[in-house]
């Protein structure tokens, strides 16, 4: 009997000297058979997502992954992505840009903050959300603490992981606290307390790391981040099939 094919959809801009856009349907590969199901990726590049019917686009799919590799070539592109897999609850994942324009995504369309923008490509921004690191974390690995009862404790089977980094922007601390009370929670935290995962526990699954969990395919080791992400996104692709 065939495996179940789960389409997973990556936004954005595809460049094969990005690590990362090599890893990423690789690290679905070694989870795939635990889930006994084969893994299907679509790539979506930011520019064909801006102005496009995301009812066509990203509806038929089990999954949403934004990827590393920002600045994109349209951040509107990304965003709009990102929104609906917020919307429509289908299990999104995002990884380093990917954790930078959840941020700015949510800002913009729950909060209000219209200005909300990302330092890097936006340097005279008036709200700048995302900012440049106070230290780089390019090739750094380190401990992220994890939230008890969290979507990410929960996948990690604990509260503490050690992850691979390749950025330089994050959340900027000056305005962490817009985040306060909100929905979107800040539920991974390095050892100095800088937030390194943020979820939305009301949704099936979306989440969105600074970490590149990606990056663990060079070790041949399934990551149990990405495993809970394909998961979710099975549970979909079954029903989608229905």
């Amino acid at each position: 009997m065939s495996r179940q094919v789960v389409r997973i959809g990556l936004v954005g801009d595809r460049n094969p000297a990005v690590r990362a856009h090599a890893a990423i349907p690789v690290a679905l590969e070694l989870v795939a058979p635990a889930l006994d199901v084969s893994p299907e990726v679509v790539w979506l590049g930011t520019r064909q997502l801006e102005g496009a019917s995301p009812r066509e686009t990203l509806a038929p799919l089990a999954g949403i992954w934004c990827v590393p590799g920002s600045p994109y070539e349209s951040m509107d592109g990304a965003l709009a992505a990102i929104r609906f897999a917020r919307e429509q609850a289908i299990p999104f994942l995002g990884t380093c840009g990917g954790f930078q324009h959840a941020l700015i995504e949510f800002a913009r369309n729950v909060l209000g903050l219209k200005d909300a923008d990302h330092a890097e490509s936006n340097p005279d921004a008036t709200l700048p959300l995302v900012g440049a690191l106070s230290c780089s974390l390019v090739g750094v690995r380190g401990k992220v603490s994890l939230a008890e009862g969290s979507h990410a404790a929960r996948a990690f089977g604990g509260t503490h992981s050690t992850e691979s980094y390749h950025c330089n922007y994050g959340l900027n601390a000056r305005y962490r606290h817009v985040l306060d009370g909100s929905a979107l929670r800040i539920t991974g935290e390095d050892e100095e307390g800088a937030p390194r995962v943020v979820e939305l526990a009301a949704h099936p699954f979306f989440l969105a790391t600074l970490f590149q969990p990606e990056l663990s395919a060079s070790t041949g080791h399934p990551h149990p981040l990405i495993r809970a992400f394909l998961d979710a996104a099975t549970i979909r692709a079954a029903r989608l099939a229905a």
